[in-house]
């Protein structure tokens, strides 16, 4: 296997693990927060209903965070054997927020599990409530601190190099980096919102499948409610990325607005295709790029003319922004007449129909995060490390990575499949309607 190959099969790799582990790490920052949240209300509203949701989501997130775990060791084993060089030239900067990211989770593991094995051992709730916080906080900065290794590798700093070498590293300086605030952001907000629309789209399913039940609404309504709020949250912080774009990374910019050449008053294009270097079919914004970039209709937007053709990302990442962008806002419109419709009596927010458009959210909501992936490290591409390292410079040379990418891609298939079958097994043999049944008979009390 030539280079080309090796680069080629540890690129396709890299891209599934990545793919795959998005899905688990989305819920396992998102979903800590929702229970907490769950729980909180509870409390706060005396309902046994919102404590049950925290208690049967908890144990649920038990799976994700198990494969989570599994995938999340393989990406970091396959940093050192595809990416051998990377880590050679900048293993000593990234190993603190990558330690970091480890002792995060244990810290999120710990609380959990105590979390889990005190129910009912708590006659004040609001103690066992306090469980929860390190569990949220440790699921979000594990994200954080992952997130801020991608960072760095879109805006590298503190280090000097040195005969080709990263010397006098400064790994506080390499963390907080320019493009950390803006991404870890976007990334911990948009799984917020991910995993609310995934739950979300649970209790429609089972409105849907005959379970009239007061506890599937009330979820039903947290979630929609909460994934508005965060849908608001991460387009405002898209709107700080795009201005980051252009003052750091405008060959990025300017590729995913398909915007060739530098001009003022430049107009935001989307959807359109792209025919032999010309845009048809697409939808233009006047001064809507301008405005993003720099707040000002009439500012001048770097394009793609100023930059060499061989640094120039692929322009397939306008579709991966399209995407993003347009599955963000019609989860937005969708929660927001959710949750304007139940406050007003509109019956056609609990029909049938709109009940399946929210159950469709959950797969549109996860395609929107692969996609914003996507266009986040291929829109960073040649560099593997922006300005530094190429990455057919960073990747082995070893024959046996296409044998490598079959092996993980069965493992992948495994756990997706067999999570799937856990988590579908483990709540059908415990409906909530007998879950209650059962808690109240312990207390004595009358099945509601």
């Amino acid at each position: 296997m030539g280079n080309e190959e090796a680069v080629f099969y540890s690129r396709v790799l890299t891209e599934l693990t990545l793919s795959f582990h998005i899905i688990y790490a989305t819920i396992g920052v998102g979903v800590p927060l929702m229970i907490m949240i769950a729980h909180w209300v509870g409390i706060k509203k005396n309902d046994e209903h919102y404590i049950l949701l925290a208690r049967r989501w908890a144990r649920g997130f038990i799976i994700t965070v198990t494969v989570g775990v599994v995938t999340g060791t393989a990406i970091g084993l396959q940093l050192s054997l595809l990416w051998p060089n990377f880590m050679e030239l900048a293993g000593n900067v990234i190993a603190l927020p990558l330690f970091m990211e480890t002792f995060a989770f244990f810290f999120e593991a710990i609380f959990l599990g105590i979390y889990l094995y005190t129910w009912d051992r708590f006659e004040n709730q609001k103690k066992h409530l306090l469980l929860l916080v390190p569990v949220a906080i440790g699921a979000s900065f594990s994200a954080v601190f992952i997130t801020m290794v991608n960072a760095f590798m879109n805006a590298p700093q503190g280090f000097d190099i040195v005969n080709g070498e990263l010397v006098n590293i400064n790994p506080i300086i390499a963390m907080f980096n320019p493009a950390m605030p803006t991404k870890v952001a976007h990334v911990v907000v948009s799984a917020f919102m991910t995993s609310a629309f995934v739950l979300a789209a649970i209790a429609a399913f089972r409105l849907l499948k005959g379970s009239n039940h007061v506890y599937h609404k009330k979820a039903l309504y947290l979630t929609m409610k909460l994934g508005f709020v965060f849908s608001m949250a991460t387009a405002l912080i898209g709107d700080f990325s795009g201005k980051y774009l252009a003052e750091y990374q405008p060959e990025k910019l300017a590729a995913a607005e398909w915007h060739f050449e530098t001009q003022e008053n430049a107009p935001l294009v989307l959807l359109g295709v792209l025919k032999d270097g010309e845009v048809k079919y697409a939808i233009e914004i006047p001064f809507g790029l301008s405005m993003l970039a720099h707040n000002n209709p009439k500012a001048e937007v770097i394009g793609l003319d100023q930059f060499p053709e061989d640094e120039i990302p692929p322009l397939y990442i306008h579709y991966l922004f399209n995407i993003m962008v347009f599955i963000g806002m019609w989860m937005a419109l969708l929660s927001a007449l959710y949750w304007i419709g139940i406050k007003r009596g509109w019956k056609r927010v609990s029909s049938k129909w709109y009940r399946w458009l929210i159950v469709l959210g959950a797969p549109l909501s996860i395609i929107a995060i692969e996609a914003g992936w996507w266009l986040a490290e291929v829109g960073r591409q040649p560099w593997i490390l922006r300005k530094i390292m190429r990455v057919e410079d960073a990747a082995t040379t070893s024959g046996q990575v296409d044998l490598m990418l079959v092996l993980f891609a069965l493992l992948y298939l495994i756990l997706g499949i067999g999570s799937v079958v856990v988590l579908r097994r483990m709540f059908r043999k415990n409906p909530v309607e007998r879950e209650l049944e059962d808690r109240h008979m312990e207390k004595g009390g009358d099945v509601q």
